[in-house]
């Protein structure tokens, strides 16, 4: 995996390189309640064939599990330009116990359980959208 990219329409695409760094009780990135966004991902296969690449993504609200999304993204060969993947749009949850600190564990695993990916990270949900830095 090369990257993952944040898409909502009527803001700049947040492009995250992965891995994410060292830091992983860090807040990766913020999203406003009840907004639209996709996730983009920026992957190469350099060496052999994937088959049957998985994305699963769970994500949890204090300790209790508040989201788990599966999507089966094919199959791809080897080639020198990097692939890219595009998820559904989604809503972020809105309310007062959406806002504040997610977990989530996002994992790419092909057919034969080669696991190509497993990341836990951090986001936020806030009421509005943060002021840019």
């Amino acid at each position: 995996m090369q990257s993952l990219t944040i898409l909502c329409l009527g803001r700049p695409d947040l492009i995250l390189p992965i891995p994410f760094g060292n830091n992983s009780k860090r807040i990766l990135f913020t999203l406003k309640e009840g907004s639209q966004y996709r996730l983009k991902f920026s992957f190469t296969v350099s060496k052999n064939i994937v088959l049957g690449l998985k994305y699963t993504n769970v994500v949890w609200k204090t300790s209790m599990k508040v989201d788990n999304s599966k999507r089966m993204l094919g199959t791809f060969s080897p080639q020198q330009e990097p692939y890219t993947s595009e998820m559904e749009e989604e809503t972020t949850p809105s309310g007062m116990f959406a806002k504040g600190t997610n977990s989530a564990r996002t994992k790419f695993v092909d057919d034969d359980g080669k696991c190509y990916l497993d990341m836990c990270y951090y986001f936020e949900i806030q009421k509005n959208w943060p002021k840019p830095s």
